[in-house]
């Protein structure tokens, strides 16, 4: 796919759905990736008490139909022929033998399974970064597995589904698991791709739980005549983790580039070319950076995250400023100040973006502590974490050369300002729709050639 400069509508038509933490889209596009209609949901999370968040398959069924159905309304006449899923980690679907969802889908920031991983046997604890490429946490799946088995819902004679592969059976494809997406459930030995028996065999499970891996791309099947006509009779393939379908929207990022995402997490992400080994993956998940594998068949991630996004949605939200006119008068009254803000040193400090946190803190010391200053000191407080994970990368890569930063909060001045202090040699992507647009990008591989 390349973007036409003429506006024009023309060609084949394809979709890319992302499946997000904060909404569901799809995005349709011609085959030369002129971006046609954008439809958009709120991603139906039932939330409970302490944080505790998931999602009813029902509730997820009634929403991909609900979505489909608005972005087919609009296409006024043309139909789409191809559509790739792209979505979240970590998050997934316990499949009965009649394959109905046994449990409703756990949100990765679910704290639900942190008192099972404390738990573990001490060699599954000692070696878990280093097979799994994951920091042991209860964000992983095998924890979310190991909270159902503890309330009696065993997972042997069930099958596992990542959350966007089992929104590619909804729309009528086959159930297929797709390596990125399966490299994030703390189920997989990242030298071998095969599954870490020793951790199955913990949850009470067998190989039987994960289906073969098949490559991002793959062709599933057609969408069900149960959606609309403009839609039904696409084919169908999962596109992988949200933040890796994104890194590859414009095409390969090169190995010695960033590409950063910055949602409700902010994602750096490095490209290498094979596994770097159990004692790298170890010293690496020290520092909360997982290596895994990427959607590009054979390549691996390093994937090092904070959670910048969420602690400036609470800064805003905070402040009183809830639409997008105030967030542009907040990123211009920011711009005014220097970077290391206008207030005495230490009269302001901020915590809370390191990844396994997520609660804004500020501690206030002085007077004239505005919006403004407020959310400079969450920037720079994100700044001193991702210079701490640039530093554990360059231990085990050679250092970065070049960023592209992407996401919602990049267009913002003050956020290019302040990254421009820790990443090398940044450009900022023009697209507002990474994700849904990369997945775009692996459905036309779906396309038959022209006759």
């Amino acid at each position: 796919m390349r973007g036409r400069k003429d506006g024009r509508m023309g060609g084949r038509l394809v979709a890319g759905v992302d499946l997000g933490s904060t909404g569901i889209k799809m995005l349709v596009v011609d085959e030369d990736g002129t971006e046609l209609v954008l439809e958009e949901i709120p991603t139906p999370w039932r939330p409970g008490p302490g944080g505790t968040a998931d999602l009813p398959a029902e509730r997820l069924v009634t929403a991909l139909h609900r979505l489909v159905r608005g972005a087919a309304d609009r296409l006024t006449g043309r139909r789409i022929e191809a559509i790739a899923i792209a979505g979240m980690g970590e998050s997934g679907v316990l499949l009965d033998a009649a394959g109905r969802a046994a449990a409703p889908a756990f949100a990765w920031f679910d704290p639900r399974g942190a008192e099972q991983v404390r738990a573990l046997p001490e060699p599954i604890r000692a070696e878990f970064a280093g097979r799994t490429g994951l920091p042991l946490g209860a964000q992983t799946s095998a924890a979310k597995l190991a909270h159902l088995r503890d309330g009696g819902l065993r997972p042997h004679g069930h099958r596992w589904l990542n959350l966007p592969e089992f929104a590619a059976t909804v729309l009528g494809g086959r159930p297929s698991l797709e390596a990125s997406l399966t490299s994030r459930t703390g189920l997989l030995d990242q030298d071998t791709g095969e599954p870490w028996d020793a951790m199955l065999a913990e949850l009470g499970a067998s190989r039987e739980l994960l289906l073969p891996i098949e490559p991002a791309g793959t062709d599933l099947g057609a969408v069900a005549d149960r959606f609309p006509a403009a839609v039904a009779g696409a084919r169908i393939t999962v596109a992988g983790h949200d933040h890796l379908v994104a890194a590859e929207a414009g095409g390969a990022i090169r190995p010695d580039q960033y590409h950063v995402s910055m949602g409700t997490a902010e994602v750096l992400l490095r490209v290498v070319d094979a596994p770097l080994g159990y004692a790298a993956r170890a010293r690496l998940a020290g520092h909360l950076i997982n290596e895994v594998r990427h959607v590009v068949p054979g390549k691996h991630v390093l994937v090092a995250g904070v959670k910048t996004g969420l602690l400036l949605r609470r800064a805003l939200e905070t402040s009183g400023i809830t639409d997008r006119a105030g967030r542009d008068r907040l990123d211009a009254a920011v711009m005014h100040l220097p970077y290391e803000g206008a207030l005495p040193a230490g009269g302001l400090s901020v915590s809370g973006a390191r990844n396994d946190d997520g609660e804004l803190a500020l501690t206030v010391r002085t007077d004239g502590a505005t919006p403004a200053e407020i959310f400079g000191a969450v920037l720079r407080h994100s700044n001193d974490e991702i210079s701490e994970l640039i530093a554990a990368i360059d231990r085990e890569l050679p250092p970065a050369s070049s960023a592209t930063l992407t996401g919602g909060w990049a267009d913002m001045r003050s956020v290019r300002r302040a990254r421009e202090r820790v990443l090398p040699r940044i450009s900022a992507s023009e697209r507002s729709q990474e994700t849904a647009f990369g997945a775009a990008r692996i459905a036309s591989h779906l396309l038959p050639a022209p006759a």
